[in-house]
């Protein structure tokens, strides 16, 4: 079948659009040489709309994989549908650690220059750097030199978004004061918004990895696990989520804050239980338990489950040196992913939810 037979109408555009939504997106673009109508594609607003609501029910899971303590890590992308593939943060032209994902972009702070965040897209490899948040560097204060919480919030109806950087004022030389900096960017304007508060929370490194956006804030799971601290976006709010009584405590339970279909969802793993809960009522905070599922067949690598991402058909999950993937409705468990190579650390230490998108981070950048 040749390319003028498709131009022609040999299958309707709406199939074409249909099936070019469900390839990766390096194909995508390769097709475009295919013909005129193929070339218009991946720029064509409905069919960027079409390609973002078809990447939200395919999670994939982003993993940092350290092959050796000399050379500097790759990644890789676990994709349910089309196995596993390696990519590259090359591009950047700079080592950066992932901080924050959300809706297919990534924000990635520079490992040697302290202060520099950028915010990328790998699968299209378009990026941007976002400006220093002061003018000179800073060293003696959080969040300027490195923030305890950075969050992204990517709104993908506008291609505008946010990073947040969070922490405490901390003199140098001394311990941390209960004064809580929170620095905004936001693309609309290109530039950061500072405003500070009182606050006592305290955040584990995993805590800092975990990072929803829903409902116009961004959330982090604290230390004490009995809440979820929550920005509001729109009026740079700070708001406390008390997670469900049936949750909380207990001795060898572990929560993990994800999300789930555009709702806030906390994970609770135990011994031998992984029950699910979803945030139903944002404003009322009512939550609801949806899921309950026994661990035993896999009970050897419970100690080290670490759920990753999740939508109403499947959950990721990330062990030492494995990727579970959980079939919610089959109740089946299967390894999707093992590494052997003994220089990797834990993959839930650098695991990140991830999806495809072909939306450019400078669409929603105001350079003016």
């Amino acid at each position: 079948m040749s390319s003028s037979d498709i131009e022609n109408g040999f299958f309707p555009d709406e199939v074409i659009l249909q099936i070019l939504a469900r390839l990766p997106i390096k194909p995508l673009f390769r097709f475009k040489c295919v013909c005129k109508l193929w070339y218009k594609f991946p720029s064509n607003k409905y069919f960027i709309q079409l390609y973002n609501q078809v990447s939200l029910s395919n999670p994939m899971v982003l993993v940092e994989i350290m092959k050796s303590f000399y050379v500097q890590s790759g990644y890789i992308c676990v994709d349910r549908l089309r196995g596993v593939s390696e990519f590259s943060l090359e591009f950047l032209k700079d080592r950066v650690k992932v901080r924050a994902s959300c809706n297919g972009l990534l924000c990635c702070a520079s490992v040697p220059n302290k202060g520099v965040y950028y915010v990328c897209n790998p699968m299209t490899r378009d990026y941007i750097m976002l400006p220093r948040t002061r003018e000179r560097p800073m060293t003696r204060f959080h969040p300027d030199d490195e923030a305890t919480l950075v969050g992204l919030a990517f709104h993908t109806s506008t291609c505008k978004f946010n990073v947040v950087l969070a922490g405490f004022y901390r003199p140098f030389g001394r311990r941390p004061l209960d004064s809580f900096i929170c620095l905004v960017f936001d693309s609309e304007i290109n530039a950061w918004r500072r405003s500070i508060s009182s606050r006592t929370e305290e955040f584990t490194h995993m805590n800092k990895n975990q990072v929803v956006y829903s409902n116009g804030s961004i959330h982090w799971l604290t230390y004490s696990c009995l809440y979820i601290l929550a920005l509001d976006l729109a009026n740079d709010m700070w708001r406390k989520i008390p997670l469900p009584d049936q949750i909380v405590g207990g001795s060898g339970n572990r929560l993990h804050l994800l999300e789930l279909d555009g709702s806030v969802s906390v994970i609770r793993i135990s011994d031998s239980w992984m029950s699910i809960w979803v945030l139903k009522d944002y404003l009322g905070d009512e939550w609801l338990e949806t899921d309950r599922v026994s661990l035993r067949c896999i009970k050897g690598l419970v100690p080290s489950v670490f759920p990753i991402s999740q939508t109403s058909e499947i959950v990721f999950l990330a062990t030492q040196k494995q990727i579970l993937e959980y079939h919610r409705k089959s109740r089946v468990w299967k390894e999707v992913y093992a590494v052997i190579n003994s220089f990797t650390y834990p993959l839930w230490f650098s695991a990140h939810a991830f999806r495809s998108t072909i939306v450019s981070c400078n669409q929603g950048v105001n350079y003016s």
